[in-house]
């Protein structure tokens, strides 16, 4: 009996609108999951709703479902059409400017009303009419967003955070209505005292002209400020999209061209002039610059690139022409894959979300609940009316889910933008919560702590000699015909030495199987070449260092004349001794796996300060070793930049990989260091830290701000304007606690226990 074939399942991303709190999310999510099938994750801040669903189930059937629950749904335009209509609308869309209006003129006509109702001594003849001639258009048009979306709900038996501000809006407005016209408050001669709490009657029903404006206008105001600063946490991946030029000049033989860069194909010979970005990844082909890759990875210098160097597109050109040959177009670029990683982190949802979501999904009928409750109990109490109906009117329009819904995406939007500015990408919360909890890391040697090159390590000259220098010049011009890595490590080291002078022609040149080479450089014998038993003992004394370092050391002869020794090896990155220092200072264990030999694995070990070296370790070993770690308890990370690290990252708690490695090492990795600097791990853990910190604290208060003022509510202890006050400034604060983490610097001498 043959095996089903397993069901082949797709991920398609929908904007999902209308939804005003963590209830809507709720509801959405269940409503997708009900199909055959289809897994739904759903954030608030973005409005984005990220479905993996089976074939046979279309994104038109997603759209419909979600459209079925009250709300509206489209698949995301594609990014010419995105990006051409950011330029036509700008920075603010009609729906904003439409909000933005009906703030405006909500504010104008309550402000009036909150003035009167809380200073008696103002109050003058009739002034409760013209309270509620101006409270009835805030009353119906001002909070029409809200009696419209509560309807939406009810035809779909359900009940959000509009259900609550609507009922709480309309209750008080028809109370006042009716106090006005039936219970004596009509009076021309009646004034209202203003108390924090509700009071009893003087046998005048009271007015609650304030909480029916009060509620739309505060409500309002906060969702205004609210959507602000979620436009604020989103700030870098909108700036990393704006990054990418839109225009490129290509080299068409000697004639330019200038195109779309939609229309730039793989291959293509594009210009970079100073001060322009770079179209896309590609290849210098002509021309040398330094180029500032600062918006792209955070590398805070210009990098030095010449014919054979590799640019990443968006970085500036700082100085010279350039020719590039474009490797990697769309959505294949470095920039494209950045803002794609960052785009993904910000739709997942960290464990402690889910938990509140979970409580949101019940929260709003829980409060229906609790207002029934309360108005009956009032009234069977044998309180009057509308001191029953203040206290049911209250408890609608303090409770607030929009916190709890606001609390993890706004923090991981901030969070995820502030990263990637970094040179950090995470591919989610679960990898923000593994290196928040790292207590061990497996450092790869080579691309990792070290260069992954070949390079000249240090220069012993004789003394009394013809000086490094000009010894590094004929080393390197001799060099010039090799092809040996040896070779090319002293040649480009003497090119950089020298600056803008050019190394001298070699005549004569032979290469020397196994030994070296030689060649003529200005009239003399230059030879390169391997150590021998007859040194000076300056050169012998230095033997034996270079051989401890794990280098490889060549001699330099000049007419037959030993004159220096050179030693070469794949030297550490600068900034590795901070990087594991910062590491162990973090708390966390490094350990070094590499699969080269012992001798080059203890001295970048021995230089580093790390005590745990495993040498010759194949993939296989370096998975084994990993989960070693973890049967010990250890929570384990790995920090690797090739194929051969790729097991290992996948095995681990938490993969991390270097920016300038492998795409098979960056699949595997939760978490990607762009700049390619290892020091950037220690920022990333701190930053995971304050993050997970953040959304703790939002989580908390979001919590315990209906905790505390719901039952005060209850027992009537709480005015509604008051109510309406607070409950959007529950939002406001959690968006504005998330907002902090755009300004987060990585201190470079944090220690233990500092966040």
């Amino acid at each position: 009996m043959s095996a089903e074939p397993a069901t082949v399942l797709m991920t398609t991303d929908l904007t999902v609108g209308g939804m005003t709190c963590a209830a809507c999310v709720k509801r959405v999510e269940k409503k997708l999951g009900k199909l055959d099938g289809v897994t739904a994750t759903v954030n608030l801040a973005t409005g984005r709703a990220r479905v993996s669903h089976p074939a046979d189930v279309s994104p038109a059937e997603l759209v419909a479902t979600v459209e079925k629950a009250g709300y509206t749904a489209a698949l995301p335009e594609p990014p010419k059409k995105q990006r051409r209509d950011e330029d036509e609308a700008g920075e603010e869309g009609e729906e904003a400017r439409q909000e933005r209006h009906r703030l405006l003129v909500t504010a104008l006509l309550a402000l009036p009303v909150l003035v009167l109702s809380m200073a008696p001594v103002l109050q003058f003849r009739n002034w409760q009419w013209l309270c509620f001639v101006l409270a009835a258009p805030v009353a119906v048009w001002g909070a029409w967003p809200f009696h419209l979306r509560a309807v939406r709900a009810l035809r779909h038996s359900t009940a959000t955070m509009d259900t609550l501000v609507s009922l709480g809006v309309v209750a008080s407005f028809s109370w006042s209505t009716y106090a006005l016209f039936l219970g004596g408050a009509g009076d021309p001669g009646m004034r209202m005292p203003f108390t924090l709490v509700p009071t009893a009657s003087d046998g005048v029903a009271h007015i609650y002209l304030e909480a029916a404006v009060g509620v739309p206008l505060f409500v309002l105001a906060g969702r205004f400020l609210e959507a602000r600063g979620r436009r604020g946490t989103g700030a870098a991946l909108r700036s990393l999209a704006r990054l990418a030029a839109k225009e490129v000049a290509v080299r068409d033989g000697a004639a330019e061209r200038l195109i779309p860069l939609e229309e730039l194909q793989v291959g293509q010979v594009f210009v970079v002039r100073p001060g322009e970005r770079v179209a896309t990844d590609g290849e210098v082909v002509e021309g040398s610059s330094a180029v500032d890759l600062s918006l792209v990875t955070g590398e805070s210098e210009p990098v030095e690139v010449g014919p054979g160097s590799a640019v990443v597109g968006a970085a500036v050109n700082a100085g010279g022409l350039l020719l590039v040959r474009a490797t990697a177009v769309g959505a294949d670029t470095q920039l494209a894959r950045i803002t794609r990683l960052v785009t993904e982190a910000q739709a997942g949802k960290a464990r402690a979300q889910r938990l509140a979501d979970s409580v949101a999904g019940v929260f709003v009928p829980v409060v229906l609940a609790l207002a029934v409750t309360t108005l009956g109990f009032w009234l069977g109490a044998g309180a009057e009316p509308q001191a029953a109906i203040t206290a049911c009117v209250a408890v609608l329009v303090v409770a607030c889910p929009c916190a709890l819904g606001l609390a993890t995406p706004t923090a991981l939007m901030a969070a995820t933008g502030r990263g990637a500015q970094l040179g950090v990408l995470v591919t989610g919360p679960q990898a923000l919560e593994g290196l928040q909890h790292l207590d061990a890391v497996v450092l790869d040697k080579t691309g990792t702590l070290t260069s992954g090159h070949m390079s000249v390590a240090r220069v012993t000259a004789v003394p009394d000699g013809l000086g490094r220098d000009a010894l590094l010049r004929l080393a390197g011009a001799v060099e010039q015909g090799s092809e040996h890595p040896l070779g090319r490590a002293i040649s480009a080291h003497a090119r950089r030495e020298l600056g803008e002078r050019r190394l001298p022609d070699v005549t004569e040149f032979s290469a020397l199987p196994g030994r070296g080479v030689r060649g003529r450089v200005e009239g003399r014998l230059i030879e390169v070449l391997a150590p021998d038993d007859e040194l000076p003992a300056t050169l012998a004394d230095a033997l034996p260092l270079a051989e401890a370092a794990a280098h490889t050391p060549v001699l330099v002869r000049v007419d037959g004349v030993t004159e220096a020794l050179i030693e070469i090896g794949d030297v550490v990155r600068p900034g590795s001794y901070r990087a594991v220092d910062r590491l162990r200072r973090l708390g966390v264990r490094p350990v070094l796996a590499t699969g080269d030999r012992e001798a080059p694995a203890r001295a970048v070990a021995s230089a580093l300060g790390i005590d745990e070296v495993h040498a010759r370790r194949t993939p296989e070993d370096k998975a084994a070793l990993v989960r070693d770690l973890r049967e010990q308890g250890y929570r384990v990370a790995v920090v690797g930049d090739g194929v051969n690290d790729a097991a290992a990252l996948a095995g681990a708690d938490l993969g991390i990989a270097m920016g300038s490695g492998t795409d098979v090492a960056i699949g595997a990795a939760d978490v990607t260091l762009v700049r390619g600097d290892i020091e950037a791990l220690a920022d990333a853990i701190r930053l995971a830290r304050r993050t997970l910190a953040t959304i703790r604290a939002n989580l908390l208060w979001a919590f315990g701000y209906n905790v505390v003022t719901v039952p005060l509510a209850m027992v009537g202890l709480l005015n509604p304007m008051l109510a309406a006050a607070a409950m959007s400034a529950s939002s406001v604060l959690v968006v504005t606690n998330s907002l902090r983490l755009r300004a987060w610097q990585p201190s470079r001498g944090a220690g233990r226990g500092i966040r």
